[in-house]
């Protein structure tokens, strides 16, 4: 046999364990250091979390915010009530209205 026949079988017989051992060796690289790999899930667990909370804050807030639109039907709301605080958040009053005003600024004593 000559030497360049038992290259060639050498060749042939390590060929296809050492494509599949580099496929392997790749696919195992991605697997810990790729994208989506598992360092770069452990990266991303706090913005989960973030997410998370943010997720139940607006949760709470989306429920503060129907309880408040549903105390507005009809058969809850007041006339004067609502006037009221009308006139208390334009800081306005009515020409009837009785206006008492009442010393609550005291200037610094010099």
């Amino acid at each position: 046999m000559s030497i360049s026949r038992h290259i060639r079988r050498f060749v042939r017989v390590t060929t296809a364990p050492i494509v599949l051992l580099s496929v392997t060796a790749f696919f195992g690289w991605n697997v810990t250091q790729g994208e989506h790999g598992i360092y770069a899930y452990e990266k991303q667990l706090p913005l989960l979390k973030q997410a998370q909370q943010a997720y139940q804050n607006a949760l709470i807030e989306r429920n503060f915010w129907r309880r408040r639109v549903a105390a507005l039907n009809e058969q809850s709301l007041d006339v004067d009530v609502l006037d009221e605080r009308a006139r208390a958040m334009l800081n306005m009053a009515d020409k009837d209205d009785i206006v008492v005003p009442y010393n609550w600024y005291k200037p610094p004593a010099f």
